[in-house]
């Protein structure tokens, strides 16, 4: 321990510690921009700059650590001049139209310069626009961007992808992608950009004509994630943001129908908990790969091509309800599947992507999901429309596609999947239930190498999992797969950390990481339902025993599997938006 001054007061603190981290947990605020602890800690931005008694020139909060005696200054108008100068630098190279910018209101630059009275640029305006291409989920708009590297640093520390870099030099050096055909779509970019030079593709408008086309039944369908996060950025006067409050925010948009994607989590776990056992039961070699995350399958067709091969064929959910919605709920509603129009509600950038990839048209009117929104839109959605959702009464899920178990809702948590399935895995080798939380280990951090991993008893076998999110966990344990280093019979990976709880698509706030919180949510949800296994869920028992016949049927592998080999990476998309 060292003991610093900052600002006249004494503190002690860890010898290893930042300016900044002292700073910040005795509560003396220190602006930044550019700044995430332990991913992008460079000071580009030079906000934090600070005066250090004893050192001529100004130094950078974030990245300097403190030595025993160091007498720190914060606000001297030395400070507060050299960091404004360095803000309006910064503006004027970035597009200041902030009204109609998607980060309006929570862009980090927008809120700096109104914290330090930043309201005049003297410097002349340059930057570099580029029209936005579409076809892409994935939206950067370079004019606002400002070199923070905080999506170069993520992108690579995070997610071992490396999309993103800093290219040219000098005052011509600016972030670019320079390996464009690799993104994951994971949208963790997007989730750490402080302003709106990234974004997601807006497809609000094309929801809204649906909506508003009198020949369309428009189904929504809400992911598990989304539950605990809808309200974030919604002013509820004090109410519960509830999933029933949610649900009647959603009908109020004009959707004819409101359904739950747990009601196809719960049938992803029927097809997928007995695709495992088949393999099991064959002795096909190595681990079972989930496959309900469009991050982690693109990443695994472009770095492992070899272990694409281990991938289940259980479509995701949002895949298997779309199929399901305009064909076994076309039957029910006697209504032409080309006039029903399916949007998702997801936490996620990458399922924009997917609803578009070969395969995914069960009937041949279409995709069979028609648009994916993020949370972030749904938001906006509810904005536009004036949606006083504090005065809202909760409201139920349609039925039957909106009847779902716990272990549905425990989809968007990291090994909420392989819990799920593991459940039901069990039903299906003894014919009995295990005790529902049988499997609770898979919830808890395994070795320090980046995965969890836990060995289970399944009645004449021993099955050995694994658990992982994040691409740069994802990576290390493909790696330790190809070398021998590790064996496992069955590997739940998302793409995000977390889980679909700390997707790409879900609310901004700065600084803070939400992701634990939102996890537990839906895990308590779990805890508190009445059914908790997949197999007892009686819309989808109905759904089996009046269309599908059972789980791998004919039926089954042609509407809920996919074929991997439809595609690969990386992928070409047309101007019309098709991949091919």
């Amino acid at each position: 321990m060292v003991t610093i001054t900052i600002d006249g007061c004494a503190y002690e603190a860890p010898e290893e510690a930042t300016i900044l981290e002292v700073a910040r947990e005795h509560r003396v605020d220190i602006p930044t921009l550019c700044y995430l602890r332990e991913i992008n800690e460079i000071g580009a931005c030079r906000v934090c700059l600070v005066e250090v008694e004893g050192i001529d020139h100004l130094v950078a909060a974030c990245n300097n650590k403190v030595a025993d005696g160091m007498a720190v200054h914060t606000d001297t108008p030395r400070v507060r001049r050299a960091r404004a100068a360095n803000l309006q630098l910064i503006l004027s190279r970035h597009d200041r139209r902030c009204p109609t910018c998607f980060r309006n209101g929570t862009c980090q630059l927008q809120a700096l310069a109104d914290r330090m009275n930043v309201h005049e640029v003297p410097y002349t305006t340059f930057f570099e626009t580029k029209p936005i291409d579409a076809r892409f989920p994935l939206v950067r708009e370079p004019e606002k961007c400002v070199n923070c590297l905080r999506c170069v640093s993520t992108c690579q520390k995070v997610q071992a992808l490396g999309v993103w870099d800093l290219v040219d030099s000098g005052s011509r050096a600016h972030v670019d992608a320079v390996a464009e055909d690799e993104c994951a779509y994971c949208g963790q970019c997007i989730a750490n950009c402080p302003t709106g030079a990234l974004h997601e593709r807006d497809d609000t408008e094309r929801v809204f004509e649906a909506i508003n086309d009198p020949e369309k039944v428009v189904i929504a369908q809400v992911a598990p994630a989304v539950r605990s996060s809808w309200a974030e950025m919604l002013d509820l006067g004090g109410k519960a943001p509830t999933p029933g409050r949610m649900v009647a925010a959603i009908r109020r948009l004009g959707f004819d129908y409101v359904f739950d994607t747990d009601f196809a989590a719960d049938v992803t776990i029927m097809e997928e908990a007995s695709e495992l056992m088949a393999r099991l039961a064959a002795g096909e070699e190595g681990p079972m790969f989930t496959s309900c995350c469009p991050g982690w399958v693109r990443f695994v067709k472009d770095r492992y091509p070899a272990l694409a091969g281990k991938l289940s064929t259980t479509k995701s959910p949002q895949q298997i309800f779309g199929a399901l919605a305009k064909t076994y709920y076309a039957q029910l509603l006697g209504v032409d599947p080309a006039n029903i129009y399916v949007v998702s509600y997801m936490p996620c950038i990458a399922k924009k992507m997917e609803a578009a990839y070969p395969g995914m048209d069960s009937t041949g009117t279409g995709p069979d999901v028609d648009a994916v929104l993020t949370v972030r839109e749904l938001t906006r959605q509810l904005r536009s429309r004036f949606v006083n959702v504090d005065l809202l009464e909760e409201e139920e899920f349609d039925r039957p596609l909106g009847v779902a178990t716990g272990a549905g809702h425990i989809f968007g948590v990291t090994g909420g999947v392989m819990e799920a399935a593991l459940r039901t895995a069990y039903f299906f080798a003894t014919g009995e239930n295990p005790d529902a939380d049988a499997f609770h280990e898979v919830r808890h951090e395994g070795p320090e190498r980046g995965w969890r991993e836990k060995t289970f008893d399944l009645p004449g076998r021993q099955l050995k999992i694994a658990v992982a999110s994040g691409l740069a966990n994802a990576d290390a344990l493909c790696r330790a797969l190809e070398r021998g280093e590790a064996r496992y019979d069955f590997v739940e990976i998302m793409a995000c950390p977390g889980g679909c709880v700390g997707g790409g698509g879900q609310p901004i706030i700065e600084g803070i990481n939400l992701s634990a919180d939102r996890g537990c949510t839906l895990r308590i949800i779990d805890e508190q339902s009445e059914l908790r296994f997949s197999h007892e869920n009686p819309a989808v028992k109905a759904c089996y025993d009046g269309f599908l016949g059972e789980p791998l049927s004919e039926r089954a592998e042609e509407l809920l599997h996919s074929d991997h080999a439809a595609w690969t990476m990386p992928l070409r998309v047309t101007a019309g938006g098709a991949v091919a």
